[in-house]
């Protein structure tokens, strides 16, 4: 049985106490910064060249339908009035207090066009130094090769496209540009606290640090969701949140510095994987020769509770059983991504005294496992107060069972491995954490080279598959 039903029941009702304050939330929300979407455009129809017509040295053969060349993406443009130029200005000057320069939103080129009055040079200089402003804004200024192990695609120059944007400030009264720009600020109540904290620092040192840990709210989505999963790696705590409240906090063990190192990840935990089973990779299997231990000694193998088979190929596979002695305990959140990352559960659990539990494989093992699986699948499952005592009587029972079984959650959640090295703490403290990994110098760096253009919003470092996970450290 699992213990602490009771209790976790208790949690679970909490959870739907606070969802249903939603509405007083909802102030929080992204605002809607755009305007109302127009008709699409129907898509050019294909072409029927003759025969003399050609792209470069590209023959084009008679009655062959070839499709146009894509378009040079459009530049962003909008027609721009002196006033909004002005209060354009206004706020690139002041855009310190967000942990920006104003040196990079081409102030000098700005100021001389509106000297000069309406016309095309104020649309193109005001239009560029808006479009600065948002992408660094709503994306962040940091470039994605200084994002050390940064896996996550942001969704809202999707959601919020800068010409959009754009259209909306200048259509606007007067104040828009101000407005959409400001809206575009990550609603987390840590990116407010973290700017209140600049306001007031005066160490240098410090100073780099707040920006640089506002920046890294910048590249994850504006709003996380009402209900959420969130593991600062170097705090080395999972909260579970909802409308950014946290209703409870577990210590974490997290991935060793080096190749093993945590990454950062935006998933969705999709199932509870209760009594799992360890695929044991080959980097174990043959490098460290437990293949060839398990298949030697089946009296030691039994015990440890490893099956070995050997394929056609004479590749050796190794899989541990559910069990008491299964590396990755009774549970893990089932949240499929090419790394091979999850939380879960871990029969070491003495390790989670330790004050450095950077020390896995990779993966984040979660303290109270048993706790965070039966909380999961009620809030997952669950549409009122009167389900809980059903999903924890069948919980219970594939607990006792020990078979593997893998219990969909209808209500899937987000899960956001971050990496803050200055945030609140799970008490709401504002509190600096050590750069277990150092993954703050590129950013720090980034910050001190001019403005990076064009930027990469998806990274092309290598993914390092995680063979989480031992026992031990």
């Amino acid at each position: 049985m699992i213990s602490k039903t009771t209790m976790m029941g208790s949690v679970a009702a909490t959870m739907l106490m606070a969802g249903a304050s939603a509405a007083q939330a909802a102030q929080a929300q992204p605002q809607d910064l755009l305007p109302p979407e127009k008709p699409a455009a129907k898509p050019a129809p294909a072409v029927t060249p003759s025969v003399d017509e050609a792209f470069g040295d590209i023959k084009v053969k008679p009655g062959e339908v070839v499709q146009p060349l894509p378009a040079a993406p459009k530049p962003i443009l909008a027609s721009w009035k002196v006033p909004q130029a002005r209060e354009l200005l206004r706020f690139a000057e002041a855009i310190g207090t967000e942990g920006l320069d104003p040196k990079d939103y081409l102030l000098t080129e700005l100021k001389a066009a509106i000297a000069a009055g309406p016309g095309a040079a104020l649309d193109k200089a005001a239009s560029r130094s808006f479009q600065y402003l948002v992408e660094d804004l709503r994306d962040g200024r940091t470039p994605m090769e200084a994002r050390r192990q940064w896996f996550v695609v942001d969704p809202d120059p999707d959601r919020l496209p800068t010409q959009g944007l754009l259209d909306k400030a200048v259509a606007g009264t007067p104040g828009s540009v101000a407005a959409v720009l400001t809206g575009l600020s990550p609603v987390n109540p840590d990116y407010g606290k973290l700017k209140a904290e600049l306001a007031l620092a005066n160490d240098p040192a410090r100073r780099k640090l707040i920006i640089a840990n506002m920046d890294r709210w910048r590249w994850l989505p504006q709003a996380l969701g009402k209900f959420y999963l969130l593991t600062n790696i170097p705090e080395q705590k999972l909260r579970l949140t909802v409308n950014n409240r946290i209703i409870k906090s577990y210590r974490t063990i997290v991935g060793k510095p080096g190749r093993t190192a945590t990454p950062q990840l935006a998933e969705v935990v999709e199932a509870v994987i209760y009594n799992p089973t360890w695929t044991v990779p080959q980097s174990i299997v043959k490098g460290e020769g437990l293949g060839a231990k398990v298949l030697g000694n089946p009296a030691w193998a039994k015990a440890a509770g490893y099956k070995g088979t050997k394929g056609a190929d004479g590749v050796v596979y190794v899989v541990q059983q559910p069990g008491p002695n299964n590396s990755l305990g009774l549970m893990k959140l089932d949240m499929p991504n090419e790394h091979a990352i999850f939380l879960h559960d871990t029969p070491a659990r003495e390790l989670f005294a330790h004050e450095n539990r950077a020390l896995s494989h990779g993966c984040v093992r979660v303290e109270n496992a048993r706790e965070v699986a039966m909380t999961m699948s009620m809030l997952g499952n669950m549409k009122t107060k009167d389900d809980i005592p059903a999903i924890q009587q069948e919980v219970s029972a594939i607990t006792a069972g020990g078979k593997y079984t893998r219990y969909p959650l209808a209500n899937q959640w987000p899960v956001y491995l971050t990496y803050f090295t200055m945030a609140s703490d799970v008490d709401g403290k504002m509190t600096s954490f050590a750069d277990i990994y150092g993954r703050d110098a590129p950013v720090l760096a980034s910050f001190a080279r001019p403005r990076q253009a064009n930027r990469a919003r998806k990274t092309d470092e290598e993914v390092v598959e995680i063979v989480d996970d031992l026992q031990t450290s």
